[in-house]
């Protein structure tokens, strides 16, 4: 193809990007560091921003405006810091940032930043925006095992972090989980970064790794004598992912004595391929090319998905996630999804499974002014009374302080009264059950 130049291991790679780095947003560490690998697989020079400091929000707010999502002005400050380090060459680096159509400001992202590095001396520093849409076409001949690569990189890493979330709270010397969950980040990296020619040759590989990584989380001593909260999160996925964002809100939670289920980052995946097919139907397209092309790639990652998770499905036994279609029957009610759009539909769906699920409370976090916090924070108390009060609550983050540690005694107080009510209507239950001859006693079997 004319458009593609030759890296030295014979690497098809777009011109804009020969020659230079291709620095990635830390959306979640492990995520990041991982799709990172995939791209040098494929012959790009890629990495992970360094992680954010004070810095980033100082450079951030200075060439902002307020206006904009909290998530841009970390983004924008990172890579600002890039471009801005000593001995730094803006000749030799390049943005990824990854973009989408829909009612937020997110699609607003690559055409902002371009103009904003254009308006501070660097006009000729591509930001590469490819979407999910337009299956990363813009990134050249690469763009088929990339796309396959990032996909079973988000589940790889989403699977690390179902692990260490359901291990790190109960681990007995402070530090186990983590190492556990480095270590096998470290080996996935590895994997993801060698050109297999054969994507059941990486497949192989990828369980063995993840074999590995099960292994060394049954391995960490925990104790789990004292039942803590179980949280859901939801909420906008830079902000409820980037631990800086939301101040190490996670961590925070575990400290006050709770245990976390983060909604993952490829659940937003299998929403966009199902919004992508359901508006190909509604202009009339269902059976186009394009439509059979999204058919097709959403078959390889469930086929995908199922390799991977088939491997811990033994170790995630009560985290199950639900399927897509099972989250916009949850949403219905209150959100139909054919009506609303964006994470704000997954998230009240998300809601109605964590209540049914089992768990203490929710907490859905979003950057200030976030539309979809917004409409989710309206529509929360009627979902937690037909829920049977179960604890909703929204955090938002704008870089600004607050006292977390307060709001969150708070939130966990209200979570261990739901747990103890709960736990008494289950108790009276079995016991008229259990005197109409239906319960799990003599009469129940």
């Amino acid at each position: 193809m004319r458009f593609l130049k030759r890296d030295g291991n014979g690497h098809a790679v777009p011109p804009a990007l020969a020659g230079r780095t291709i620095w990635m947003p830390r959306l979640t560490e492990a995520g990041s560091r991982a799709v990172a690998a995939v791209f040098r697989s494929c012959g790009f020079d890629a990495r992970v921003t360094p992680p954010s400091d004070a810095l980033t929000s100082e450079l951030g707010a200075r060439y902002t405006n307020g206006d904009e999502c909290y998530p841009i002005k970390v983004t924008l400050g990172d890579f600002l810091k890039v471009l801005k380090a000593p001995g730094a060459d803006p000749g030799k680096i390049a943005f990824f940032m990854a973009s989408g159509q829909g009612p937020c400001r997110f699609g607003q992202y690559v055409p902002y930043m371009r103009g904003e590095l254009a308006s501070l001396g660097y006009p000729d520093v591509p930001v590469f925006g490819p979407t999910f849409e337009n299956g990363y076409s813009d990134l050249g001949a690469s763009s088929g095992k990339l796309i396959r690569g990032a996909w079973r990189a988000v589940v790889a890493t989403d699977i690390l972090m179902k692990l260490l979330l359901k291990t790190r709270p109960y681990e007995i010397s402070p530090g186990d989980a983590d190492a556990a969950h480095e270590e096998s980040l470290a080996g996935l990296c590895r994997a993801f970064e060698v050109d297999y020619r054969d994507q059941a040759a990486q497949m192989q590989e990828l369980r063995r790794c993840l074999e590995r990584a099960a292994a060394r989380f049954r391995h960490v001593p925990v104790r789990r004598d004292e039942p803590r909260p179980h949280i859901g999160i939801v909420g906008e996925i830079f902000c409820r992912l980037n631990t800086f964002s939301n101040e190490e809100l996670v961590r925070r939670l575990e400290a006050a004595g709770a245990e976390v289920w983060m909604n993952d980052i490829s659940e937003w995946l299998w929403y966009t391929n199902d919004e992508s097919l359901r508006l190909l139907d509604l202009a009339g397209k269902r059976f186009s090319r394009q439509a059979l092309g999204a058919r097709i790639r959403a078959r390889f990652q469930k086929g995908d998905e199922d390799q991977l998770l088939a491997v811990v499905r033994d170790d995630l036994v009560g985290y199950e996630e639900p399927e897509i279609g099972e989250v916009f029957e949850n949403a219905r009610p209150y959100l139909p999804p054919e009506g609303a759009s964006g994470e704000m539909v997954v998230n009240v769906g998300k809601a109605v499974y964590f209540a049914h699920k089992g768990l203490d409370g929710m907490i859905d976090i979003s950057p200030f002014t976030c539309m979809n916090g917004i409409v989710c924070e309206a529509i929360y108390p009627l979902l937690s009374r037909d829920l049977g009060g179960f604890p909703i609550r929204n955090f938002y983050f704008d870089g600004t302080q607050s006292d977390l540690e307060r709001d969150i005694g708070i939130f966990l107080e209200l979570t261990r009264n739901y747990r103890r009510r709960k736990t008494l209507r289950e108790a009276q239950a079995a016991v008229s059950g259990d005197e109409n001859g239906n319960g799990a006693g003599k009469n129940g079997g």
